[in-house]
């Protein structure tokens, strides 16, 4: 004779079917199983980046640590002034922007200042910018 208890696990409508209440269950799998087959729309969904992230980071090459531009050299000039970097040598202004950590001028922006900049690149717009008021650059790798 077959009880009520042995009926409800037989997959009847309302039961909870051959294997449903044994063990797992219907997970599909422990852990990671099936993320590239019956999980993988769940795996685009909620971790998108479950392989590793995207892109790749090089490390054989010197990277241009920051850039400035002539306009905010010239807003940001007492605080250089204040960690520094810019000091007076025989009567003239001298910025040290590769001592501060920057990389480059850019030429945005206008800048006042007689002065001599060191820095270790420079675009050419900031050249003419710079030499056009009487201003030097040295190019310092």
């Amino acid at each position: 004779m077959v009880r009520n208890r042995t009926k409800k696990y037989r997959g009847t409508h309302y039961g909870r079917g051959m294997k449903a209440g044994r063990g797992k269950g219907k997970r599909g799998g422990s852990g990671n199983a099936g993320l590239n087959k019956h999980k993988k729309i769940w795996r685009i969904k909620y971790e998108p980046d479950h392989y590793g992230g995207r892109g790749f980071h090089s490390h054989h090459f010197s990277r241009i640590r920051e850039a400035i531009s002539l306009g905010q050299l010239e807003s940001n000039l007492n605080d250089l002034k204040e960690r520094g970097f810019v000091n007076d040598v025989k009567g003239v202004t001298e910025i040290d922007l590769k001592t501060a950590g920057y990389g480059k001028l850019l030429g945005s922006g206008t800048f006042s200042l007689k002065a001599r900049i060191v820095v270790p690149k420079a675009t050419e717009k900031a050249l003419s910018k710079i030499s056009a008021i009487g201003s030097t650059v040295e190019l310092d790798e």
